[in-house]
């Protein structure tokens, strides 16, 4: 049964909307999987991290893949993307995160779903909100009711 899935995308190296938007493409080629939707692309300034501007964005997705098998495909297109992790928020070329998996909660020692952070972060917040704003945060409550964390966001063009 296919399950319904939120992708957080963002990059900071490189041309960054190009890598999201071949990412979005190679999110909906997966195995058992289908792209449902994906967000506007925004701009942002790096959180606890290093480098340029982010650009973000939301990937849904209808998935039959387990999140651990979902986990190891989305660090496969990262390290496609030439993604190092040199050392904690080091700027990238591309970084995948498994914010959602339906009403499920993970906590294994390589995923923590949801996200952890996922309501302390404008530039996954936001754009989840634009694709799912009745969504209910298994945790949280629902995500629109949220209050938006104080970070500049620029959604772009």
């Amino acid at each position: 049964m296919a399950e319904r899935v939120f992708i957080g995308l963002g990059a900071n190296l490189g041309d960054a909307r190009a890598t999201l938007e071949a990412a979005i493409t190679q999110l909906a080629a997966l195995p058992a999987t289908e792209l449902v939707a994906a967000s506007a692309c925004y701009r942002s300034t790096p959180v606890d991290a290093q480098g340029p501007d982010f650009v973000n964005a939301v990937a849904e997705l209808h998935t039959a893949l387990e999140p651990l098998a979902l986990l190891a495909a989305l660090q496969a297109i990262e390290a496609a993307h030439g993604r190092e992790r040199p050392y904690r928020n080091a700027p990238r070329t591309l970084d995948l995160d498994l914010l959602l998996y339906g009403q499920r909660l993970v906590d294994e020692p390589s995923l923590t779903v949801p996200h952890p952070r996922l309501h302390e972060r404008a530039f996954a917040l936001v754009p989840l909100i634009e694709l799912a704003p009745g969504f209910v945060h298994p945790r949280l409550g629902p995500l629109a009711a949220l209050p938006r964390p104080d970070q500049a966001l620029e959604r772009l063009p």
